[in-house]
């Protein structure tokens, strides 16, 4: 089977070394020193204690052919989704399918036809051009024929295929928590769990939690918890050492997911007549921060 990435970040690296022993893996991206690294060394995956595992991958530049692929995966940032829907079919085989993993809001309709919903839990960090550190376990939800979870499986990660109708609230759970997280880490500077050590920044991860959470009911979509704020202090103590994928991206001064997280929930609560200050305040923040990242220093995906 010939899978093709789109991105060269931790994601993409993350799943790229997992599936290259099962699959013949390309990833395409924009990221010119990322593509050399990945074509002279592989896939580096670095445990926390020094440990390392190499996988061999190939990699191109976005609009540079690659082997038609029977699954593509979206994992780049929401902002360089359109690019991505130009370039996507020329891409894929005749039978072929796309799948987006991404964060945010929107990224599947821009995609086009051919392309399922997925939403995934991993997280990864990256540490330099094709070096990535696992951020801990994580499941893969799929709106996709179920070949495509047992593609994830085969490469050793946990995996389900669900019914379309799930989705929406899948997506919208983990818009919640990023919503929660994301930003705010990102603002802060600091890692996931400090949010919990901090009894404002908790507060206000809480908030914003809980302000995507009332968006997402007036859309009538069924989130996967019936505690928005629970959930999101659950998953920012799950991944406590870990750095948002906003985060990461401020470190590096590449632009931000905000306007699909935060962002979306502030345009659809003003367009709704429902007050989210808390999302509103979060999106202009980073908006403010962020003012100078315009370099597409590279298509990581969180």
């Amino acid at each position: 089977m010939n899978i093709t990435l789109f991105g060269t970040g931790a994601l993409a690296c993350l799943l790229g070394a997992g599936l290259a022993p099962v699959a013949n893996v390309t990833l395409v991206g924009t990221w010119p020193a990322g593509l050399a690294a990945l074509n002279a060394h592989g896939i580096r995956v670095e445990a926390a204690g020094g440990e390392a595992q190499v996988a061999p991958v190939r990699a191109v530049a976005l609009g540079q052919p690659a082997p038609p692929a029977d699954l593509a995966l979206v994992l780049v940032k929401a902002w360089q989704t359109p690019a991505i829907a130009a370039a996507l079919p020329a891409y894929l085989a005749a039978g072929g399918l796309a799948l987006t993993l991404q964060n945010g809001l929107g990224n599947l309709e821009q995609l086009g036809p051919r392309v399922a919903l997925g939403v995934t839990t991993l997280g990864a960090t990256l540490l330099g051009p094709g070096r990535v550190r696992p951020g801990g376990p994580g499941v893969t939800q799929v709106a996709a024929p179920a070949w495509v979870a047992e593609v994830f499986g085969a490469a050793g990660f946990e995996s389900q295929a669900v019914p379309p109708a799930q989705m929406d609230g899948l997506l919208w759970g983990k818009l919640v928590v990023n919503c929660g997280i994301n930003a705010l880490s990102a603002l802060l500077r600091v890692p996931n769990g400090e949010l919990l050590r901090r009894p404002d920044a908790t507060r206000l991860m809480e908030a914003a939690a809980a302000e995507c959470a009332a968006v997402a009911g007036a859309q009538n979509i069924a989130l996967p918890f019936a505690d928005p704020a629970a959930a999101t202090r659950a998953v920012a103590d799950a991944t406590a050492p870990n750095q948002s994928s906003m985060f990461q991206d401020i470190l590096r001064g590449a632009p931000t997911e905000i306007e699909a997280i935060n962002g979306a929930v502030a345009r659809l609560g003003e367009r709704r007549g429902m007050p989210v200050p808390v999302n509103t305040v979060l999106w202009r923040l980073m908006r403010a921060a962020a003012a100078d990242n315009k370099t597409d220093t590279t298509d990581a995906a969180g």
